[in-house]
């Protein structure tokens, strides 16, 4: 079976007969981790849904570049556009979160400040853990295929994100009528609401009902943070998207 080349995100404009130096990270894992040379193929994409086939060119200690052969549109994308809403959670909890997510086709995440939320971030930490989350985003996109990054934005206090939200559809984690998926018509977009650990409180969750969102119960059985969203977006890729 054949290896596939890395798949490499750039923040730059892919162009046939192009040179692209890769960025910091990137070169170091491509040159350094997995020791390629010049000649060897890669595969870029800019985040914006455009692919190319490359070839190193260079391959130095400080400096990795890769020359564009051929460009084309990239794939992967879901007919179903999410915005996840997702409080935030400590450590990898967060990172998992977001990198299953992205596995799962979501079109953009927020992280939310909610009321039983044990997580709050200010000033140059707030900046530093967005682009960390970025990042977690983008290797996804490297891993799973896409060649569009979704955003992560940065994060907004609970209310501020629902009164924000216009899409068909609107779910928020809680307990409630089953079959709220199975009565849904089609729909191109949907925003879903994941709480904390500890849950939404009651004021939460009657503001997000307040806010057109249908409660989604997923089962019998209380799902962690992290998990809820692997679930919840696979139920909404199965009925609306690609799955």
């Amino acid at each position: 079976m054949a290896i596939r080349p890395p798949r490499i995100h750039v923040a730059a404009a892919l162009t046939a007969g192009g040179d692209v130096v890769l960025p910091e990270g990137a070169a170091r894992h491509v040159a350094r981790v997995l020791r390629l040379g010049e000649g060897a193929p890669l595969v870029l994409f800019d985040g914006r849904g455009i692919e190319a086939e490359a070839v190193l060119v260079e391959a130095g200690r400080k400096r990795v570049v890769a020359r564009v052969e051929a460009v084309h549109e990239g794939r992967g994308e879901s007919p179903l556009a999410v915005h996840l809403g997702q409080a935030i959670s400590k450590g990898d909890r967060m990172d998992y979160a977001i990198q299953k997510a992205v596995e799962l086709g979501v079109a953009e995440i927020t992280p939310l400040y909610t009321e039983h939320g044990d997580v709050r971030l200010k000033g140059e930490r707030e900046a530093r853990k967005l682009a960390h989350w970025q990042a977690v985003a983008a290797s996804a996109c490297e891993q799973c295929g896409r060649a569009t990054l979704p955003p992560v934005h940065p994060p907004l206090a609970l209310a501020d994100w629902l009164g924000g939200r216009g899409e068909a559809l609107r779910l928020v984690l809680h307990p409630g009528t089953p079959g709220v998926l199975d009565r849904q018509g089609e729909t191109a977009s949907a925003a879903l609401l994941i709480g904390p650990e500890g849950g939404l409180s009651s004021a939460e969750v009657e503001a997000a009902i307040g806010a057109d969102f249908a409660p989604l119960s997923l089962g019998p059985r209380i799902l962690r943070t992290e998990t809820a969203p692997v679930v919840a977006l696979t139920l909404l890729q199965d009925r609306f998207g690609d799955l």
